[in-house]
């Protein structure tokens, strides 16, 4: 398997995981009575799986994100500082005041 599908996918795993802790805590914590809805209903178990799907397509998309924005590698060893070396100093332009249009 090449590597960056080998890096999407270990990394969307890890979004699936974050998704279930946190879908587990809004259950554990029983937010806005979500135990007993799915609990008590018929449609729960659906709405849970609804409910962890798109939690795992939110955080595993996130996550795959951070990793990719976070792969960059420095270059220089300038710590994001610009080269002195190339920036000019302004110069300075006189400008008389007969010059100016009105």
């Amino acid at each position: 398997m090449p590597d960056h599908i080998r890096f999407i996918l270990r990394h969307a795993a890890f979004g699936f995981v974050i998704a279930l802790t946190f879908v587990g805590m809004l259950l554990a914590f029983d937010v806005g009575g979500l135990w007993h809805l799915v609990t008590h209903t018929v449609e729960g178990p659906i709405a849970l799986l609804i409910l962890v799907v798109l939690c795992t397509i939110t955080f595993g998309s996130a996550q795959i994100g951070y990793k990719i924005m976070t792969m960059g590698e420095d270059d220089d060893d300038r710590g994001g500082k610009r080269d002195m070396a190339r920036t000019r100093d302004a110069i300075p332009i006189p400008v008389r005041i007969d010059d100016r249009r009105r």
